[in-house]
């Protein structure tokens, strides 16, 4: 029996897309046509663990996971330099500028006297604290964290690439820029905007600040992606599924308002889909905008907009809006825990995709053709197959699909970087969020900076039901 063809037009659609994605069906002209979306040693039949269908919970509360931060990362001892090590390291200095940075912040005239003085310590001494700071700059961003505003990624890097054994290897082989290079993010947007800074004329000093700028965002991320995750970019609107450096679909996304609801910059995990989901609604709204004892005065108008209420013995209301196509998550989100709540799901309000300025929510990311996506991380998660899928989500039954191959997302915030057809330009700065960046690489390199935000944390409460 084919199913898509009983569910009607929107079902046919997300059906289609999803498992035409699965199936390496037609992916956009940038993208080209990738044989499998799963691992090489998983393209045979997938055994499928049965689907785990969660009870519908009375109240469903954000996630709140103590964050576990990693040591501030340790200065690499001195070492000794010889002298042709250390002219090296100053060819690479004095060209770092192709690379978006200063030779200026890594003093070209102090180490070239050094080698002039001959081999010793202070050779040593200004050779590996140069060395150093450009470890530290290229592979963790030369953005001090006070300026990242917003920004809540834990970059991995100084643990998988210690300043340490970098340096010993360059020494060791002699191949100082090999060294430094094996650092650039490997994302080729990355590469995209070195380019641009290579033709970009010394005269354009703002264009080339900004590329600057955008060049460094991609540093404060993690090296390597990964082969497949999801990355929407909040300005441009959009989020993407990459696989294999590839965008293989592309979704429009509505992101916060500007203020305390703008949408933070995050590195999360997708743990599972939830299908047809409920809505614990906020206080803000169940107190603030009297919709508690809207609820609980008028029963036929709550259960005709799917609300539950519950009064407490203290006389707190709590209300539940259940699942149904007015749900303010529409028919699916994406289980990603985070401190902020923040995550990627549906809206009934599928009108506001056109718009051009769709900074509209309380944090969250709304996302068009949602429960393709949905399905999509679910089949290619191996949390359900196809079919199961398709009847999980016409089901109108709230159910948590875990997926066992787990997807990363990074949520980020690019001014200037490639759309999703492949064009390099820039987006609106609509959070303010360029000039700290752009004063901070004006400004004296910072020494020993801090490697997390002591920023506020600012749980989002809810992702408002009316635009």
């Amino acid at each position: 029996m084919n199913t898509a063809v009983r569910l009607g037009r929107g079902w046919q659609v997300a059906v289609a897309g999803a498992l035409g994605l699965v199936l390496a069906g037609p992916v956009s002209a940038q993208a080209g046509r990738p044989q499998s979306l799963l691992p090489a040693q998983q393209t045979g039949t997938p055994v499928t663990p049965p689907v785990q269908r969660t009870q519908v919970p009375t109240v469903s509360q954000p996630v709140v996971q103590a964050l576990t931060l990693p040591p501030v990362p340790q200065y690499a001892a001195v070492m000794r330099w010889p002298a042709d090590r250390a002219r090296s390291l100053l060819e690479v200095i004095e060209g770092i500028g192709a690379e978006g940075l200063d030779p200026a912040d890594y003093q070209p005239a102090a180490l070239r006297s050094a080698i002039e003085a001959g081999e010793g310590a202070a050779l040593d001494e200004q050779a590996s604290r140069m060395f150093t700071w450009l470890v530290e700059d290229l592979r963790d961003g030369r953005t001090p964290m006070e300026a990242r505003r917003q920004w809540f990624v834990v970059d991995p890097d100084p643990d998988l690439l210690p300043t340490g054994r970098i340096m010993e290897q360059a020494l060791a082989d002699g191949n100082v820029a090999g060294a430094l290079a094996e650092l650039s993010p490997t994302n080729p947007d990355y590469a995209a905007l070195k380019e641009e800074l290579a033709s970009t004329p010394r005269a354009s000093t703002s264009r080339r600040a900004l590329i600057r700028a955008n060049m460094d965002r991609w540093r404060w991320l993690a090296r390597d992606l990964g082969n497949q995750y999801l990355l929407t970019n909040v300005p441009e609107y959009q989020l993407r599924m990459v696989v294999n450096n590839r965008i293989v679909r592309s979704y429009k996304t509505i992101v916060g308002k500007p203020g305390r609801t703008a949408t933070p910059q995050l590195a999360e995990t997708v743990e599972g889909v939830i299908f047809n989901p409920t809505w614990t609604v906020p206080q803000s709204i169940v107190r603030g905008e009297g919709l508690g004892n809207r609820v609980m005065g008028n029963p036929g108008w709550a259960r005709a907009n799917g609300y539950r209420g519950t009064r407490g013995e203290n006389g707190f209301i709590t209300v539940v809006q259940q699942p149904g196509p007015g749900n303010s998550l529409g028919m699916m989100k994406l289980d990603m825990p985070n401190p902020h709540a923040i995550f990627l799901h549906d809206t009934p309000n599928r009108n506001l995709f056109n718009n051009d300025n769709r900074a509209l929510s309380h944090g969250c990311i709304r996302t068009e053709r949602a429960l393709e996506l949905a399905m999509t991380i679910a089949i290619l998660g191996q949390g359900a197959s196809k079919e199961e899928a398709v009847e999980i989500a016409k089901s109108g039954e709230y159910t948590r699909v875990p997926v066992t191959r787990q997807m990363p997302v990074y949520i980020t915030y690019f001014t200037m970087a490639r759309d999703i057809d492949g064009e390099l330009r820039s987006f609106d700065d609509i959070y303010g969020r360029d000039a700290p960046v752009l004063a901070a690489l004006k400004a004296p390199r910072v020494e020993q900076r801090a490697r997390t935000t002591d920023e506020e944390l600012i749980v989002i409460e809810d992702d408002l039901q009316t635009t």
